[in-house]
């Protein structure tokens, strides 16, 4: 209920303490007052009846259960008081009396009311029902202050975690009749907190504007409106010390300490002042890097080549992490169990390095009973368990335990999960137990979105990332744009057999009239594939693909037609028409973007080919290249990436076909409109583009801050792209033509463009602008300009 209750009196439930006082003190009164022979006697009191008034619900036996005073039995006046304590902290009574009267006890209560319905008034930016799942005190049950104060309690923690410090909640009452009220919430929610100044103290290598970046807390900036992180959560900022630890630890700042983070409201109080006092200490790199053997028989030598940390390479607990699990799992390879490789560091503070010495030891004789799991409704029990590299039998590896903890955290299945030991039924036996509280995983979402390749679209996609509970991937996208359309159902199996093998399959139908062509085409069919891990940072991919890929809508030239028409390629009116494409392929992919083993940069490398001719009508090798480097310099501020693509397809009979050749897009070279390079038809109307049988690309760029708040989501880029498409099979027509003559310019032409780029995350995605200036071109290329890409989810 929002708005006000009118039309009832509203009435405070504090008169318990009173009446509980008054009755103390009559009983005090009343005990001198008994004509007994000795003192003894004047102090007691013995009922032979009791009678109870004020109940209506409560029965008479349910409330002599709890005064607990027998009849003809004398009582002294701490059991009379005793008994009064017993029946209040039964919680059914407001008020309640003990009344000697000669041989009688009058127990005289007043019964708290039943609660008839609870509602909430002033709550704007809360609704009823999100508020409502917070109160535990419900409709046809007793009435109970404490309750409705720890209800309010409740109330007012939430709107602290949405940045309302200055909300208030108050339970009143409204008397209804029968001896029932309403439960009205009475809420203030006051303005929001936010983050207006985030600052640090001490960082002498990093500055402000790169520390406030790995902060899960922002300012208050330009979308204060929509981002929500820039409200004072208090709790957060616990989190965000974390953040700052592992940053810094991750650059070899072994030393850094958070000091203490001060928090100051502003004059206006609705904002706060947070500023981080850090020291950050001394950056330390990699020494003396060895191994040892404190067991006899095991040569520390064999194991020297496991480890992966070389002297002179930034110091990171990660990589230490790294080395200790590849010395471990080389113990059990070469059939050693319950070896541990304790790092042994040693600090070099004049040159700035640690030694590490991994030594080898035999751990305790522990095994591991069982693995316990709590909490999962839905998700199945061996979708955790898989998670381990240890199962029930196993020796028990502290190490191991808590990188499973990590891998179930990053599933995203969980809001909470929660791993820890405990003593199993024997000294030599541990068990796990696993907690964990379930998040949602699906989603339904309705999108628009719009690109230089596809124009304006509309986009509708279904995701379940923890299918029936087993840990698959189900999805199902549709996209619409002005000239295309397309459709796609993607299954994931990421532990096919049991094992770390992923299976996928993807079923897929494309249509699209092309940019700068005079035809259109259409593509449908399905792909299997398997991926799974060749090394620590390496992965494989096995995939087949049958699909139907047709070119139609080509204009060919009609003498009658009126001058002005267009008409297409000569090119495309031999290869008019569907072919069946039945092929069979690899990828190899090795990315250390993620490990966190370099945290200011990583490399992604990916080779694959496809194979067709496996039945269907066309027969090719496709080949594909790429890699990318990223790097961060100047302690952060700016960050460097280039990136090379290539790529080869070799017919290995007929020509190839429009459907299988290689275009560039807008984001592959910048300045040039889609398809805008390459083999192009220049002798028909509308210079259709034709694709070729290679492409080379190379893309180099810097992004930088540009001056502007952080919090904004504002930076700066510069670039330089290069690249080309060129080589067809059959450049004259064939037929088509009646002197024979090459009619396309296939060769190789490099094309090279300069320009500078704004990005801007924001909260409905990354927005990226690019203007581009070509440097190099040939006369027939189609230059672009200007280049958007926006994705926005509503």
């Amino acid at each position: 209920m929002r708005g006000s209750a009118v039309g009832a009196a509203r009435r405070e439930t504090k008169r318990a303490p009173l009446r509980m006082a008054t009755t103390a003190l009559y009983l005090a009164m009343a005990a001198p007052l008994a004509v007994v022979p000795t003192l003894t006697q004047a102090q007691a009191f013995s009922f032979t009846d009791v009678r109870i008034e004020g109940a209506e619900r409560v029965s008479p036996g349910t409330i002599l259960s709890y005064a607990e005073i027998p009849r003809g039995t004398a009582v002294d006046a701490a059991q009379l008081n005793d008994a009064y304590q017993r029946i209040v902290q039964s919680g059914l009574f407001q008020t309640v009396e003990l009344v000697p009267q000669g041989n009688t006890l009058v127990i005289r209560v007043e019964e708290w009311p039943t609660v008839n319905r609870i509602a909430f008034e002033g709550n704007n930016r809360l609704d009823d029902e999100e508020l409502a799942a917070l109160v535990q005190t419900t409709p046809r049950r007793v009435y109970d202050p404490g309750q409705a104060e720890e209800d309010a309690r409740r109330i007012v923690e939430l709107y602290e975690q949405r940045g309302r410090l200055a909300a208030t909640v108050s339970p009143k009452i409204i008397e209804r009749a029968d001896n029932r009220v309403d439960l009205v919430f009475e809420i203030a929610e006051g303005g929001v907190v936010e983050i207006e100044r985030i600052s640090f103290v001490g960082n002498r290598d990093f500055s402000d504007r790169r520390l406030r970046r790995v902060l899960a807390t922002k300012q208050a900036g330009l979308l204060r409106q929509v981002i929500q992180r820039d409200t004072f959560v208090g709790d957060r900022i616990a989190f965000d010390q974390q953040l700052l630890q592992d940053f810094y630890a991750s650059r070899g700042y072994v030393d850094f300490q958070v000091l203490d983070v001060s928090s100051e409201f502003s004059r206006e109080r609705n904002a706060f002042f947070l500023t981080f006092n850090i020291r950050e200490g001394q950056s330390f790199d990699f020494g003396n890097v060895s191994v040892s053997s404190d067991i006899p028989g095991v040569d520390a030598s064999a194991y020297r080549r496991a480890v992966a940390s070389d002297p002179g390479d930034t110091y990171s607990p990660t990589r230490v992490d790294t080395d200790v699990a590849r010395l471990e799992r080389l113990a059990i390879q070469r059939g050693e169990t319950f070896v541990r490789a304790d790092p042994v560091i040693t600090r070099n503070a004049r040159e700035g390095t640690l030694d590490v010495n991994y030594v080898l030891r035999r751990g305790e004789r522990i095994f591991v009973e069982r693995i316990d799991i709590e909490g999962n409704q839905t998700t199945l029990d061996r979708v955790i368990r898989r998670q381990f590299r240890t199962v029930e039998g196993d020796p028990f590896n502290p190490r191991q335990i808590r990188q499973a903890a990590e891998r179930i955290r990053a599933l995203g299945y969980f809001e909470t999960a929660e791993v820890e030991t405990r003593q199993g039924t024997a000294p030599d036996q541990v068990i796990v137990d696993v907690d964990v509280q379930e998040a949602p995983t699906g989603s339904l979402s309705f999108g628009a979105s719009y690109s230089a390749d596809s124009g304006p679209g509309l986009n509708v996609s279904f995701a379940e990332r923890n299918f029936l509970g087993r840990g698959q991937t189900l999805r199902f996208e549709v996209t619409t744009g002005a000239d295309s359309a397309s459709s796609a159902i993607t299954f994931i199996e990421p532990y096919f057999l049991g094992r770390d093998l992923a299976a996928r399959l993807d079923v897929f139908y494309r249509i699209a009239e092309q940019d700068n062509t005079q035809y259109n085409t259409q593509v449908a069919g399905f792909s299997p594939a398997l991926a799974f891990p060749v090394g620590e940072n390496s992965r494989l991919q096995l995939r087949y693909r049958l699909s139907e890929e047709r070119l139609y809508g080509v204009d060919g030239f009609d003498p009658a037609a009126p001058a002005e028409q267009d008409y297409s390629s000569a090119i495309l009116e031999e290869e008019e028409g569907s072919q069946i494409v039945s092929s069979i392929g690899y990828t190899y992919s090795y990315d250390t973007r993620r490990s966190g083993l370099n945290p200011n940069g990583g490399i992604l490398l990916e080779f694959g080919q496809d194979f067709a001719g496996v039945g269907g009508d066309a027969q090719y090798v496709r080949t594909e290249a790429s890699a990318t480097v990223q790097r961060e310099v100047w302690n952060g501020d700016v960050l460097l990436r280039g990136v090379v693509e290539g790529g080869a397809l070799n017919m290995i009979s007929d020509d190839s076909q429009v459907t299988d050749r290689f275009f560039l897009s807008t984001n592959q070279l910048r300045g040039f409109a889609p398809k805008g390079i390459g083999p192009r038809d220049t002798a028909v109307p509308n210079e259709d583009a034709l694709g070729g049988n290679y492409f080379a690309v190379a893309r180099l760029e810097a992004e930088f801050p540009i001056g502007l708040p952080e919090e904004y989501g504002i930076s700066g880029g510069v670039f330089l792209d290069a690249g080309s498409v060129w080589g067809l099979d059959n450049v004259d027509g064939g037929e088509s033509t009646t002197d024979g003559i090459d009619i396309v310019d296939d060769d190789f032409a490099l094309r090279s463009s300069v320009g500078f780029s704004i990005f801007w995350d924001t909260p409905i995605g990354p927005l990226r602008l690019n203007w581009a200036e070509a440097l190099q071109q040939e006369d027939y290329d189609e230059t672009q300009v200007f280049n958007l890409t926006i994705a926005t989810q509503f």
